[in-house]
């Protein structure tokens, strides 16, 4: 089967070719406009796509080296995410399919992370623990089976990637925060200040990162402006050093509640270097198998959507053209 797969649940547009057992094609247009906002304007966003969405699709089959007429299905992502960028990508799937008389599928954005390492090459195949840390989501997820899942942990409050860039922010750095504050904390000491965690007393492997947040905020109003400068490398690498150990800590926590030997990082902090540092000295001190996708497979993308699509096309399952949009989709 053939499948194209769309993704634009928020500021990527996206699209990709798969064809039955390998990616073809990935092609994505990210939208540089929201740096100038200090984050993704919807509005601003769902224009974007508009304007993208279809050369980016002709891209897409150009590189898989396949026409529109040769696609057996269509996969894209109906939730959640931004309502007007969902919109456009789903219209567009409809539409398509129509045309080409070919079956079409939406995909839960976050089951599309969770087949972002089954793209490129072998990987995890159920039972396995999931930490899949996108955009507005932070989750661990156990992959009882492909299509069955229990969300063990959630953020309660702010999400990691929120967190990042509110922080990047006051430090007066570029958006998106997350790729920002890696690059930055390299020059900065981890243990300049000691930053709170925060853990729960029922025991619970949610996430929680308000507080972290504020505590970096409080920490800058009682530093001068040069000491701020003096010291921003070091506060990033601090705050890093927070955020990370909680996601790090709490997965070796899943692991080994539920007697799982499998760990899948997904989603655009991912892209972590001190996660990914970390997780795989974890991964061989404690010997569990450790999978990272490449980092054009964190970051929202349309070959998880395509990969995501084929495995339900493949098992006969449509979707109707009365689907709308979801924002706030669940996984």
């Amino acid at each position: 089967m053939n499948i194209l797969g769309i993704e634009t649940s928020c500021d990527e547009t996206a699209a990709a070719v798969w064809l039955t057992d390998h990616l073809a094609s990935n092609k994505i247009a990210s939208q540089e406009v929201h740096a100038n906002f200090g984050g993704v304007v919807p509005e601003l966003a769902s224009r974007a796509h508009v304007k993208l969405i279809l050369p980016i699709i002709q891209s897409a089959l150009s590189e898989a080296n396949i026409n529109k007429q040769d696609l057996d299905g269509i996969a894209v992502t109906y939730g959640p995410g931004l309502a007007g960028s969902l919109l456009v990508g789903l219209n567009v799937a409809k539409s398509m399919a129509l045309a080409l008389k070919v079956p079409y599928i939406g995909i839960n954005h976050m089951e599309g992370h969770l087949f972002s390492n089954s793209v490129l090459e072998k990987g995890p195949e159920p039972p396995f623990i999931s930490l899949t840390i996108s955009g507005g989501h932070t989750q661990l997820v156990y992959v009882k089976g492909w299509g069955d899942y229990k969300i063990l942990g959630k953020t309660r409050d702010d999400a990691a990637g929120e967190a990042f860039d509110k922080v990047a922010k006051m430090l007066e750095l570029s958006y998106p925060g997350g790729p920002a504050i890696d690059k930055l904390a390299k020059d900065g000491d981890p243990e300049y200040i000691s930053l709170p965690k925060a853990k729960f007393k029922d025991n619970s492997l949610d996430f929680s990162y308000s507080g972290l947040k504020t505590a970096v905020l409080y920490h800058l109003q009682n530093l001068d402006s040069q000491e701020r400068h003096r010291h921003k490398a070091d506060i990033a690498a601090s705050f890093q050093k927070a955020a990370i150990e909680v996601l790090i800590e709490n997965s070796l926590k899943a692991l080994e509640e539920h007697e799982i030997d499998e760990l899948a990082l997904a989603g655009g902090v991912a892209c972590n270097s001190y996660l990914r540092k970390h997780l795989h000295q974890e991964s061989n001190r404690r010997r569990f198998k450790l999978y990272v996708p490449p980092v054009n497979l964190c970051t929202d993308n349309g070959a998880m959507i395509a990969r995501a699509g084929y495995f339900y096309l493949e098992k006969g399952e449509r979707s109707e053209y009365t689907l709308s949009p979801k924002p706030s989709l669940s996984l």
